[in-house]
């Protein structure tokens, strides 16, 4: 055994407090995972509230720095975005998000009235729509996977598939980082992101893909690391997507929902584009 010495010292702080980060995971993974045991009702519950709470955040932060975002009504056209790709699959989840749009598009017209030009509307709509793109769309593929045909396989395979992806690009990521982090990846943007960081997200990712998917989809090793690959990259995009946002509004977290992670936004920021991704390889393979 080789003395403490010799072991590699940390480069980079974890930046948090990891007893409460680790906490406040270990009940959010208790919590995925009784909506996976429980059926699709359950998964997609717990979506729907994600879904709510992360457009609640993120609309409130908007609304502080002087955005004109209707924040029931965001809410609103989110879980009607995810609870309609249920019984219509892809087809209801367009014929939504559709609606949500024109609903930005036309509501911001008279926000102050029929009388009085309304203010900042390509800004205000932009954003709007930029919302409903980035939480309640992204967030609606997740709940489908709960919906892919199973052909003999348990159902929740194909979540358990994607949290368990999820879970190893973040801690790959996060040990590389610390450890070895010395090259930033887009500094003008996230300083603490690091090309060493995403390469131990890539390793993370494209590993647990091809076991996942051979294990327990029995599928090719192969197609699970390529949707390991494109998760982690769209995952390491969505966060940086959202750290430019913080940046521009000037904020560290979205909320100080969970102690040790910030808000809840702060933990769905990468996993919302990835399971587009996941969602897509998946049904394929599933159907």
């Amino acid at each position: 055994m080789l003395p403490v010495d010799h072991l590699p010292k940390p480069k980079n702080s974890a930046g948090r407090s990891l007893p409460k980060a680790i906490g406040v995971g270990l009940a959010l993974g208790a919590l995925v995972l009784l909506a996976v045991w429980s059926g699709p009702l359950g998964w997609y519950l717990l979506v729907a509230v994600a879904v709510g709470v992360a457009t609640w955040e993120v609309v409130t932060r908007l609304r502080e720095h002087s955005y004109q975002v209707p924040r029931v009504l965001m809410i609103l056209l989110g879980q009607a975005m995810v609870w309609l790709s249920w019984p219509f699959d892809t087809t209801g989840l367009v014929a939504a998000y559709v609606t949500a749009v024109l609903v930005m598009m036309f509501g911001r017209l008279f926000y102050h009235g029929p009388n009085t030009a309304p203010q900042n509307y390509l800004r205000d709509t932009a954003v709007a729509i930029f919302v409903l793109t980035w939480i309640p769309l992204f967030a609606s593929f997740a709940a489908m996977l709960s919906l892919i045909p199973s052909d003999g396989t348990w159902a929740g395979a194909y979540i358990v598939t994607f949290m368990l992806c999820v879970i190893a690009s973040d801690t790959g990521g996060f040990i590389a980082g610390v450890m070895f982090g010395s090259h930033p990846m887009a500094p003008a943007v996230s300083p603490k992101k690091s090309w060493e960081g995403f390469a131990g997200s890539i390793i993370g990712g494209s590993v647990t893909g091809a076991l996942t998917v051979s294990l327990l989809l029995e599928h090719q090793w192969w197609i699970g690391a390529i949707m390991g690959i494109g998760l982690v990259i769209c995952a390491t995009l969505g966060d940086l997507v959202e750290s430019q946002f913080k940046r521009e509004l000037g904020i560290k977290d979205m909320s100080a929902m969970l102690p040790g992670h910030g808000g809840l936004m702060d933990r769905l920021d990468g996993m919302l584009p990835s399971a587009m991704v996941t969602w897509l390889v998946l049904s394929i393979i599933g159907g």
